[in-house]
């Protein structure tokens, strides 16, 4: 895998290192020595699978609140979206600031987003699935969540929003 440091501090596109033959390839998505190489947490407790029916279908910006914050690893599997990893650690460089990768099943890149950090993606096809590795157990009463169109942010998505749930459309503005 080769790590790829974003102009977020701590974020990082990972692309896979495909050996390739006469069958197709074999890589590596996940080695614990590796991403502890790159001091980047290699813990893994769980992992999810977000399918999307449609194109223009928003998830986020989400992400869960201490004590149990979580690092998320994300890869899309099916399709393609533009994956958007926004900084709220206060104490950081890039408090506020945001960046976007195109994730796609055909370029098989990943995104590691530490914690501190909200996610979210928008399809940008039909039939689009998405893979999470996580660093700590979703806790419902944890999750938390910012607007993905608040000003106080400015994310530029490359498309509308079709498909949306009420909780990610109505987060308040951030203070």
């Amino acid at each position: 895998m080769r790590f790829q440091e974003t102009t977020l501090k701590g974020v990082f596109e990972i692309q896979l290192e495909m050996k390739s033959d006469e069958r197709g390839f074999f890589a590596r998505c996940w080695c614990q020595k590796e991403f502890e190489s790159n001091n980047l947490n290699s813990r893994l407790v769980q992992c999810n699978v977000s399918f999307n029916a449609k194109v223009g279908t928003l998830r986020g910006m989400h992400y869960q609140a201490e004590p149990h914050a979580e690092t998320k690893v994300v890869r899309c599997t099916s399709g393609s979206i533009y994956d958007v990893v926004l900084d709220l650690r206060p104490s950081s460089p890039t408090y506020k600031h945001w960046i976007a990768v195109i994730l796609t099943a055909r370029n098989r890149n990943m995104v590691y987003v530490p914690e501190g950090c909200a996610h979210g993606f928008l399809t940008l096809g039909d039939d689009t699935e998405v893979f999470y590795q996580m660093s700590d157990c979703y806790r419902p009463e944890l999750a938390r969540g910012v607007r993905w169109d608040d000003p106080a942010f400015a994310i530029v998505w490359p498309g509308p929003v079709e498909v949306i749930s009420d909780r990610d459309r109505t987060y308040p503005d951030f203070k």
